[in-house]
């Protein structure tokens, strides 16, 4: 990366990774009890893999280098009344673990919050800098 990064461009784009991280959960809790024809149609939770990024100085953040299926797999559930089910009469439950994405969901709102308290703080700081070279 070019250039020196500020505490607002660290934290901002830790902001923009947990977001990201966010959305993944909330697709996952919103597709977690769909069902499909087959085990290669079901639904897979996805995750954001992430990586750092430097400028060259001690300063680093985080980007969202891209986003994977998770390695949950769907389960086989008789329900010969669905009209996805198959021949045997049986549906693929999306591969989500809903506590587990509750938990992900939860620890990621602290650590966006998290980030906007540091861009607070900086703001606060820088305008209690300017106040003092008055």
């Amino acid at each position: 990366m070019a250039g020196s990064m500020s505490i607002f461009d660290v934290s901002g784009r830790a902001m923009a990774a947990q977001m990201t991280r966010l959305n993944t959960t909330a697709s996952n809790l919103a597709n977690a009890r769909s069902v499909a024809s087959s085990e290669a149609d079901a639904f897979r939770a996805l995750k954001p893999v992430f990586r750092s990024v430097t400028d060259g100085s001690d300063m680093a953040t985080v980007d969202v280098d891209r986003i994977v299926q998770s390695d949950t797999q769907p389960k086989r559930r008789h329900d010969p009344a669905n009209p996805m089910a198959d021949a045997n009469g049986y549906v693929w439950e999306a591969g989500v673990d809903e506590a587990t994405e509750m938990i992900e969901m939860i620890e990621t709102a602290r650590q966006y919050q998290n980030n906007v308290q540091v861009l607070q703080t900086a703001k606060s700081l820088i305008l209690e800098t300017v106040r003092m070279g008055k």
